[in-house]
């Protein structure tokens, strides 16, 4: 077996026989890679708890023919900031899952790997409710569908000659009055997601907490679970655990 060096982002894992663990990773030069843990689950494994998702890894790993094997693990970033909190550890968890639907097995994706370590660092560190919602739209752009902001997508009329009031998914972008359908966008959640696709992503991360960074947010979630034909279970589990009794 050839043996590698990469470093890599967990993004889920799964158990294999009475010891063993499946670790899913984004990896910087090789793509999504599955790989086997052995011995990982025993009370005495020399990899301790560095194996678990939003761990940021250096890793020397064996390749396999349907999986890698994990041969030596050192710790680049931990994901302990996230651990500490709610809010944050979900947004992380959907930030993974996310990836992992998007990422293609084998295939090298360095830009999605940036913008991964960029946004759990980023969410470790500051506070701002746009780390996630910015990080969705930046992965739509990379995957050639980023939305149409500027002018409407039906009519193709641009601003300020039309109000611009909503956005479909199914269209892939705003649109005016006269077109409307989807859902409601308010001006200042289009002025906030513009920053974020528009060079603008620092500007954006100072924005208060708002109604309108909150409308940025389920937009953005929308937006990509429209993208991957699917509800992000980390988003569901949250709300389903923030319904009152």
């Amino acid at each position: 077996m050839t043996l590698y060096r990469d470093t890599g982002v967990v993004l889920r894992t799964y158990k294999l026989g009475e010891a063993d663990r499946i670790i899913v990773l984004l990896t910087a030069g090789h793509g999504k890679v599955r790989a086997v843990a052995k011995g990982v689950r025993k009370t005495k494994s020399r990899f301790g708890g560095r194996l678990e998702p939003l761990c940021h890894l250096s890793l020397l790993m064996y390749e396999g023919r349907n999986l890698d094997v994990v041969s030596q693990v050192d710790t680049i970033d931990s994901p302990a900031p996230l651990l500490s909190d709610l809010d944050r550890l979900t947004q992380g968890l959907a930030m993974v899952e996310v990836v992992d639907h998007v990422a293609m097995d084998r295939e090298p994706a360095p830009a999605l790997y940036r913008m991964l370590v960029g946004a759990l660092r980023t969410l470790g560190t500051r506070p701002s409710p746009l780390v996630v919602p910015a990080f969705y739209w930046k992965v739509l752009a990379s995957e050639g569908v980023q939305p149409r902001l500027d002018s409407c997508v039906g009519c193709g009329t641009a601003e300020p000659e039309a109000v611009l009031v909503a956005f479909d998914m199914h269209e892939g972008g705003v649109l005016c009055r006269s077109c409307r359908r989807g859902r409601p966008v308010s001006s200042e959640a289009l002025r906030i997601t513009r920053m974020i696709l528009g060079g603008q992503l620092n500007a954006a991360l100072d924005e208060p907490a708002s109604s309108a960074t909150a409308e940025v947010g389920h937009l953005a979630t929308a937006a990509i679970e429209h993208h991957i034909d699917r509800r992000l279970k980390s988003v569901a589990m949250f709300e389903r655990g923030d319904r009152p009794a």
